[in-house]
């Protein structure tokens, strides 16, 4: 009877170690995947909203 008593009175704490394991794998992920597109987000030269696009924008290559 020690290992079933065991299991089953173990079993809730398990559970939630498996759990905190998965969401912390989880978040990793996330954050990784998020820091990969910040880097391509970096590189994107598009002109804000509020900002009225002139021919100077559309035209001059040096400004980016």
């Amino acid at each position: 009877m020690g290992i079933h008593y065991d299991y089953k009175s173990t079993r809730g704490a398990k559970a939630m170690e498996k759990q905190a394991k998965r969401e912390k794998k989880l978040a990793e992920r996330r954050a990784k995947k998020q820091a990969k597109a910040g880097v391509k987000k970096e590189e994107d030269n598009t002109i804000p909203i509020d900002q009225v696009i002139t021919l100077d924008h559309l035209t001059n290559p040096d400004k980016k």
